[in-house]
């Protein structure tokens, strides 16, 4: 079967999965639910603050009420939803709450699919279905890889694929067990799954000594992808002709393509007029730090006669934004800390350079 190239090295057969065409786009929301989860992965690379505690997240917005999640769709322009956790059928009415709200928001066209390593029964893939979701992915958890027949999860494989949703299988490409994942890859077929992606298999804050410790090594010291991962997936393209769509992810595609163009799309969304955006969707802001901030915002607004769309009040950080050239030109002048600052467009607006004006006097 014919292998087509996507970028950074990411690469499928057959059709690409519905949900991964909007994620490629950068217009898919990534809604982990809840942190919690069953299963013990060694590979799993959920952040600390989100695994194991009961937490919900659209993108990195974190979670208060429905608001938040329509809110945080429309500053993507979401075309849709990939739910994920922890694992999403640990909070099984939570699920179809999120699922039904956003249906009813944005429409039957809005593509939700939902990632999980649970088994679950017929009736609990019925009310998935019902309730609006489009597409299943399984995760099977590799010691599973060599007994995977009449087990539970070919059994729950096969009670969905009874369903009207798109079912399919996502797994990290493991380096020491290609032959497994080959042979697992070959009974999903048969199966009649309708597709297989292949993660590229990455080492966090949360994995790394479990990594470590089964020998795994980094392929290269700018990348946290783990060596070995991506010859595995490239192999099983190549070799295997399948019925089924086979779709290997890069670490580069998600970071490199799908999270920077929803970054990209997201400023251009929540841009204020003090903001300028790079070329990489990242603001650049000109920040004063003080204590009153009321008071030192229309003092400085009334002395420099500073347009009120080009001076803001943040709350969440305790400080005052100024547009950059505005405050490039006033410093000087000022008896408060000044600085230029570049951070992420996202909700939780990670600061990556700080470049100070003036220190505190």
């Amino acid at each position: 079967m014919q292998i087509k190239k996507l970028e950074k090295g990411s690469k499928y057969t057959g059709e690409l999965p519905e949900g991964c065409k909007f994620c490629r786009q950068g217009r898919k929301m990534v809604m982990l639910v809840t942190g919690l989860c069953k299963l013990s992965c060694f590979y799993c690379p959920l952040s600390a603050k989100k695994k194991g505690n009961d937490v919900i997240y659209a993108n990195e917005k974190n979670v208060e009420s429905d608001e938040d999640v329509i809110y945080e769709a429309k500053t993507i322009d979401a075309l849709g939803t990939g739910i994920t956790g922890g694992d999403p059928l640990e909070v099984l009415d939570r699920t179809l709450h999120y699922i039904k709200i956003l249906k009813n928001e944005f429409g039957d066209d809005h593509h939700i699919h939902l990632y999980t390593g649970y088994t679950s029964d017929s009736k609990t893939l019925v009310k998935l279905q019902n309730t609006g979701l489009n597409e299943i992915r399984f995760h099977i958890p590799f010691n599973f890889w060599t007994k995977f027949q009449d087990s539970k999860y070919e059994n729950t494989i096969n009670e969905a694929l009874k369903t009207n949703m798109t079912v399919g299988v996502e797994l990290p490409a493991l380096p020491d067990l290609k032959e497994e994942l080959i042979a697992l890859t070959l009974q999903l077929d048969n199966l009649g799954v309708h597709f297989l992606n292949l993660n590229e298999l990455e080492y966090s804050e949360t994995n790394w000594e479990e990594l470590i410790g089964r020998h795994y090594e980094i392929r290269h010291e700018t990348s946290n992808a783990i060596k070995g991962s991506q010859w595995v997936a490239d192999d099983i393209l190549k070799r295997l002709d399948t019925t089924m769509a086979l779709h290997y992810c890069s670490s580069r595609f998600k970071d490199g393509v799908q999270l920077k163009r929803r970054i990209k799309r997201r400023a251009k969304n929540t841009k204020r007029e003090s903001d300028i955006v790079t070329e990489e969707g990242l603001f650049i802001k000109g920040i004063v730090e003080c204590d009153d901030l009321g008071g030192v915002y229309e003092q400085l607004k009334e002395r420099f006669k500073i347009p009120g769309e080009l001076i803001y009040i943040d709350k969440e950080k305790e400080r005052l934004e100024i547009a950059p050239w505005i405050l490039e030109d006033i410093h000087e002048k000022i008896d408060y800390p000044c600085f230029i600052v570049e951070e992420y467009p996202t909700a939780d607006r990670l600061e990556v350079e700080r470049r100070p004006l003036k220190w505190p006097p």
